[in-house]
């Protein structure tokens, strides 16, 4: 993972304490999220899930009710599985599909991975994520995303006959490319918020991987990051129509990075509320 996967606008301000965190996120989750689960509530489990690596810990969510739904994975972003990403997966399967959050370290250390105040402008704090983020790899990231993805198959509640999709957050975004790759004939969607590292100058570069998904693309990018390197919009629109492959990239003016997290730093509401809704009609569109 790049330099660039660790920004101060994704975890909390550190003078919250953990509770006052949750308790923040959960009402930053407002009333969209409660008229969401007024629609379908939703059950949650946390799951373990085994791997050529060892055994993941995630979340899982689908709809309450006998019915069968679309999969999503989401990759979560540096901080990996926490209660804003709980919120999140929480919210999206109310819309109708089965979501799976996994915790991306789960070769270190269980989640929560970051116990109590996180301050990025701390280089002690900053030290304890290096460790952690040197265990999530290409090929590491390729064998899980088939793991999860049959994990998701396996439930009774996932439509296979529909396409799956993924999505990810800052570090997340290469992933979920990663995983559009790793299991091509199922993927049909792939979403990126303000993603880390989509295109880099190495042969493991996200971008170079386009070719062999069949999936369409949203990339969310956000203003800061398109600023401090307006080529990369450039590279993946090419990248998409060599390939020819549906995708959507736009950059959110005055969003900065992070700005879809709830309980960030940084999170715009109403440039948030936006994305989601892009991502639902992604969805709707892709996942048949």
């Amino acid at each position: 993972m790049c330099d660039d996967d660790i920004h101060p606008g994704l975890v909390h301000d550190p003078r919250l304490s953990r509770r006052t965190f949750g308790l923040a996120a959960a009402a930053l989750g407002g009333v969209a999220a409660t008229a969401a689960q007024a629609r379908s509530p939703v059950v949650e489990k946390d799951v373990e899930i085994k791997t050529p690596d060892g055994t993941a810990d995630a979340a899982l969510y689908y709809p309450e009710g006998k019915g069968a739904w679309p999969a999503v994975l989401l990759w979560p972003d540096v901080m990996s599985l926490r209660p804003a990403f709980r919120d999140m997966g929480r919210r999206l399967a109310a819309e109708g599909y089965v979501v799976l959050v996994p915790n991306l370290y789960y070769r270190a250390k269980k989640a929560p991975v970051i116990d109590g105040p996180f301050n990025f402008a701390n280089p002690d704090d900053r030290a304890k994520l290096t460790p952690l983020r040197a265990t999530v790899t290409p090929e590491g990231t390729d064998r899980d995303a088939v793991a999860y993805l049959a994990f998701l198959d396996a439930q009774a509640q996932t439509n296979k006959a529909k396409k799956a999709g993924v999505q990810g957050y800052c570090m997340g975004g290469p992933l979920s490319f990663r995983t559009a790759a790793a299991v091509p004939n199922r993927i049909g969607a792939v979403a990126s918020f303000h993603g880390g590292g989509l295109v880099t100058d190495q042969p493991s570069s996200p971008h170079l991987l386009i070719p062999k998904t069949h999936a369409e693309y949203l990339i969310e990018v956000a203003d800061n990051d398109d600023k401090q390197d307006p080529a990369v919009k450039d590279k993946l629109k090419a990248a998409f129509a060599e390939a020819k492959r549906p995708a959507q990239v736009e950059v959110f003016e005055g969003a900065a990075h992070g700005w879809t997290v709830k309980g960030s730093a940084v999170y715009n509401e109403p440039a948030a509320e936006k994305a989601w809704a892009n991502l639902l009609a992604l969805y709707k569109r892709a996942l048949v």
